[in-house]
């Protein structure tokens, strides 16, 4: 058995999502059918924990949410009027049960779950001194590290405790947490990762993205500010900061391609701002052309703003195979060589005898465009250009992004037009950083204080990377550790 991702590897891989609901009698099932909605977050594992009010009732598996929830027993032993929940995509190795979240512990002031997305950039370090003062770690994931720090601070409440344990963490996180008499949602001071508070009745809600409170039939409240704590007990949501204002460097990837197009992420929809994009992007790159096609699912906004831009007709020229399993059974490399066909097939009747603009998201390490590049010219596609609505990915993400090492990544060793070469196209162009700010609605990049996380495309981190800039080498080979989680 093989894994797709071979056939899948020009996409960057969003870690997690999170769903946290308080006050509600089916909160599970509401939690469940959250996690329906962000299943695109996190698609090998999820789990869910609630609270009834005596004890924590939990479930965690790997496979699809579909899978794990869909059994009326399954749902029947979570009970409670609180829970939380997490879909989990792992970075590289296989998962395992012990690294699906939401994790658990009894602590000294009772049971305490947590779930997380993004990722510490100094776990390996402050786990390193946890082991030394005695901490036994359970799993390989850098969320643990939170949990000894709440179970090790000296402050008196829970919600100190955490306070506590996030002014030591460095990086990106939106976390969901679940204590016996509160729902609790934090974000990072930066903003990196996504979080929304919303309302359905009386019960309270954060999660990752407006589409799980579409699913549910809640409605927006408003974005978990940078560095806002959310406390659901019952009343109005209580709003505490665990640290100052600081300047909001959100994740510009999560519009480019993360976030689901029919979510509101800071007031924009990440639809229309995708359909900027392509419309900046033929603004900056246009070439006469027949048809525009995107690369199927998202490369279509874009491709539609594009065309709608430049006046070229949009065709679905690529048609995409939604039921491809995360793994089949392949008898050799023969095979393997044509498994970009698994996902996608080309629309001869709509390619045959034209001049074709592609237009995708991103070019990681460019193997699968360059086999969806040689399918459109095998389609009687007369002329192939390519536009990509993101600067080229010249970086690794080290904010709850699984990303290749920096030496994997095609623009970070070679130029567009040797890329456009190894690719097989007639062109390449890629959207400049300024004209992605632009179709954000900035009047271009402010190098001295940029307004987005943009380090896949410069290399400018916004927190120190604590664990790579160590010299120790036992503390890198537990980061690789960590990584494999």
């Amino acid at each position: 058995m093989l894994t797709t991702n071979p056939f899948d590897d020009d996409k960057l891989r969003e870690e997690c999502g999170v769903f946290g609901i308080h006050g509600h009698v089916d909160a599970a099932a509401h939690a469940a059918l959250g996690l329906h909605a962000l299943q695109h977050r996190g698609q090998e594992a999820a789990g869910i924990v609630a609270f009834d009010g005596a004890r924590f009732n939990a479930h965690r598996d790997l496979g699809h949410v579909g899978d794990i929830f869909s059994s009326e027993t399954v749902m029947s032993r979570l009970r409670g009027h609180a829970a939380i929940g997490h879909n989990r995509y792992s970075t590289t190795g296989d998962t395992v049960i012990r690294n699906v979240q939401p994790i658990f512990a009894d602590l000294e002031f009772g049971g305490f779950a947590l779930a997380h997305n993004g990722n510490l950039t100094n776990a390996a370090i402050l786990r390193h001194e946890l082991v030394r003062r005695g901490s036994i770690f359970q799993s390989t994931m850098d969320t643990e590290v939170i949990v000894h720090l709440i179970a090790t601070s000296t402050a008196t409440t829970i919600v100190d405790r955490l306070i506590d344990a996030l002014r030591q963490v460095e990086g990106a996180y939106s976390l969901v947490a679940l204590t016996d008499d509160a729902v609790i949602g934090v974000r990072d001071p930066l903003g990196v990762r996504p979080l929304v508070l919303g309302k359905l009745d009386d019960a309270y809600i954060v999660t990752s993205e407006t589409c799980a409170l579409d699913i549910i039939g809640a409605e927006l409240v408003r974005d978990v500010e940078p560095g806002e704590m959310v406390v659901l007990d019952g009343g109005p949501p209580r709003s505490l900061r665990i640290s100052p204002p600081m300047p909001d460097r959100r994740c510009i990837f999560e519009y480019i391609y993360f976030a689901r197009p029919d979510s509101v992420m800071e007031g924009t929809s990440v639809y229309e701002a995708r359909k900027r994009i392509g419309r900046e992007l033929a603004r900056e790159s246009h070439v006469a052309a027949d048809v525009v096609v995107p690369v199927p699912d998202s490369g279509v906004p874009s491709a539609l703003g594009y065309a709608e831009e430049c006046a070229t007709p949009f065709e679905f020229g690529i048609i995409r195979n939604h039921y491809v399993g995360r793994t089949f059974i392949e008898p050799g490399q023969e095979i393997r060589d044509l498994g970009v066909k698994l996902k996608h097939n080309a629309n001869r009747a709509k390619l045959k005898g034209k001049r074709v603009v592609l237009v995708d998201d991103s070019i990681v390490r460019g193997t699968t465009s360059h086999k969806i590049v040689q399918m459109v010219r095998a389609a009687g596609a007369t002329e192939v250009h390519m536009r990509i609505a993101a600067p080229p990915t010249t970086d690794s993400c080290f904010y709850g992004v699984d990303t290749p090492e920096r030496d994997q990544l095609l623009a970070s060793k070679m130029q567009v037009s040797d890329m456009a070469e190894y690719i097989g196209v007639d062109s390449l162009v890629f959207i400049s950083l300024d004209g992605l700010y632009r179709a954000m609605g900035e009047p271009g990049r402010n190098s001295l204080q940029p307004q987005f996380c943009d380090a896949c495309f410069t290399g400018e981190y916004p927190t120190r990377l604590s664990d790579r800039e160590s010299n120790s080498s036992s503390q890198l080979s537990l980061l690789a550790e960590l990584k494999r989680a």
